[in-house]
C-alpha cells in the first residue's frame, strides 16, 4: 500500500498512464468499446482495485462477451498493472465489463454513483 499522499498519486499517475494504453488497444480490437475507468480506495490497496470497461450499448458489451473477449480485457489490465508496478493475486475478480446504456437507465448517466455503488470495495 502506498503510504503518503505523494506515493499514492505517483501510482495513480502509473495506472492512469497504463490503462490509457490498455484502453487504446481495445478500442482499436473491440467494437462498441468505449472507455475505460478505476476505482481504488488506497487504504486498503491493492485489494480494493476495481477496473471497469465500458461499452457503449448493451448489445456491444454482450456481443463481446459472447465472442470470449473478457479474456482479452482480463490480459490487458493485467499487462497495464504490470506496467504500473501492481500486482493482484487474482485480475479477473477486479475487472468488471459495462455500457453506457445501462448506466443512463439505472443512474440517470451518473458514472461515478454507478461505480461507487456497484463496483468499489473500500477497506
Amino acid at each position: 500500500m502506498p503510504s503518503s499522499k505523494r506515493e499514492q498519486a505517483q501510482t495513480d499517475r502509473r495506472l492512469v498512464s497504463a490503462l490509457t494504453h490498455a484502453c487504446e488497444t481495445a478500442k482499436a480490437e473491440m467494437p462498441g468499446f468505449c472507455w475505460l475507468t478505476h476505482e481504488v480506495d488506497y487504504a486498503a490497496f491493492p485489494a480494493s482495485l476495481q477496473v471497469v470497461w465500458v461499452f457503449d450499448t448493451l448489445a456491444d458489451k454482450n456481443a463481446t462477451l459472447a465472442r470470449g473477449l473478457v479474456e482479452r480485457m482480463i490480459g490487458l489490465t493485467v499487462e497495464a498493472l504490470d506496467d504500473a508496478q501492481v500486482s493482484l493475486s487474482n485480475a479477473a475478480a477486479h475487472v468488471h465489463v459495462d455500457c453506457e446504456e445501462q448506466c443512463l437507465r439505472e443512474n440517470a448517466g451518473d458514472w461515478q454513483q454507478r461505480i461507487k455503488r456497484k463496483y468499489a470495495r473500500r477497506g
